[in-house]
Formats: C-alpha cells, structure tokens, sequence
C-alpha cells in the first residue's frame, strides 16, 4: 500500500506561484492550520484561494491570525473566491489599493459548485443571487476604485422561474483537516470542522489532509470514517484541536 503519511513541509512542497488552492474549514475553526504554516514558511506567491473566508486576523482572535488570514497576511493571495469576508479587513483594504481580487459567491452556491466541481457536473442551477450584482456582474465603488465582484452569470428559465447557472470549482491543491483518520486517508470531521473540508476533498487534483489522529487501518469501525481516503493524497499528522 502507498505511504501517505508526510512531514507538512513535505505535504505542500509541491504548490507552487499562481496555483488555485482550496483551504476547509469556517473562520479558522476546521482549518488546517499546520498546513497553512507550512505554506506560509514555503513562501509562494500568488495564489488564488478557494475558501469560505479570509480567516480570523490577530486583531479578531487576541493571538495570532488564524486559518486563510495567515496567507492573505504574508502577501500570498492575489485572488480570493469566498463568500464571508467582513471579518478580515486586510480583504477590504487590499481591494480598495487594487493589490487583491475578491469574488464574492453567496455560501451555499460556493459549496454547490465545489460539489460540481468534484463530482464532474457542468454546474449548478440556483435561485440565489438573481436580480442582484451576482447575477449582473456590475461594477461597485470601493474608495476611489470600481470593483467588480462576481463575473455575469447566464440566466436559465426553468417552469418559470429563473435560476443562476453558478459553473464548477475545482482547485490544484485542497487543505483539508480531519478530527481523526486511517493511515489510507479515511477520514471523520467532528461538529463544526466538517464546514467544507469534505466536499473539498473532492474537487482537486491533489489533496493534502491534516488531522489531529491517525490510526491504523481497520483499528476503527469502518463506519468511523465519513469520507473515503481514496480523495486523499497526502496525510500530515499533528493538527492541534479545533477552537471557535
């Protein structure tokens, strides 16, 4: 069987500048954060990250940044695809200087089409968003800056009513943390660390999984494990406990 057991050094050697990468979790809680910290010590450049958010910056959590902040910190991201951003004004300010991109995508789309994205669909058709600058793509001011948020989406009638056509997502590498998995990749997030880690599990070409216990294969019930390791690429051992 292949090892997939590495340092997090190793785990990320192989994200390089201008990659897309998916980060799990919600506000820092179900992120991985030793990953991040490897990839933050890497030291890439440019990236565009997938996330629900822009993590908690030191200022919000009372210690250090926590979850995406650290990237968007250190000058790492160029382009951000979230849908809960208020909590992190580096977005806000960055976007107003031109030195960030953000698109906006309402939460449930943002999780619908990184589902398409790993199941192989087109799409998704959604009621979210139409009528709204989602839909339309318009531009918005921001300072002295018109920015435009969300690309214009095509529109589909179906039994008279419309819907949004949000396209799929998927991502060179996925982030992803686990409250427990095997030694295969098998792995279970507890309570609210499962916010997107496992669907982004499934939507990129290489997955990189941190958890906070590894045990042997078959040392746990098979019903243990809520997401199958054959997603997974690589396991990094470690991870602290999750915090809100």
């Amino acid at each position: 069987m292949i090892n997939k057991i590495r340092t997090a050094d190793e785990a990320v050697a192989g994200i390089k500048d201008g990659m897309t990468i998916m980060v799990g979790g919600f506000l820092g809680t179900g992120t991985p954060e030793i990953l991040i910290d490897a990839l933050v010590k890497k030291g890439v450049k440019h990236l565009t990250v997938i996330a629900n958010d822009g993590g908690l910056p030191a200022a919000a959590t009372g210690t250090t940044d926590r979850g995406v902040a650290k990237l968007l910190t250190a000058g790492m991201v160029d382009h951000i695809i979230a849908s809960h951003v208020g909590m992190n004004p580096y977005i806000g300010d960055h976007m107003k200087d031109g030195t960030l991109q953000c698109t906006l995508v309402p939460q449930g789309s943002l999780a619908e089409k990184i589902r398409a994205g790993g199941v192989g669909l087109g799409g998704v058709l959604t009621p979210t968003g139409v009528g709204t600058l989602i839909e339309t793509g318009e531009k918005v001011s921001v300072g002295e800056r018109e920015i435009t948020i969300s690309e214009p989406k095509e529109t589909i009638k179906i039994d008279g009513k419309v819907y949004l056509l949000e396209k799929p997502l998927r991502a060179d590498y996925a982030l992803c943390r686990a409250s427990i998995c095997d030694t295969y990749g098998n792995f279970t997030c507890y309570k609210a660390t499962k916010n997107f880690n496992a669907v982004m599990a499934k939507a990129a070409d290489t997955v990189i999984l941190a958890s906070e216990k590894i045990v042997d294969i078959g040392e746990h019930h098979v019903d243990t494990f809520h997401n199958a390791g054959v997603y997974v690429d690589y396991i990094v051992g470690g991870e602290t406990p999750w915090q809100i």
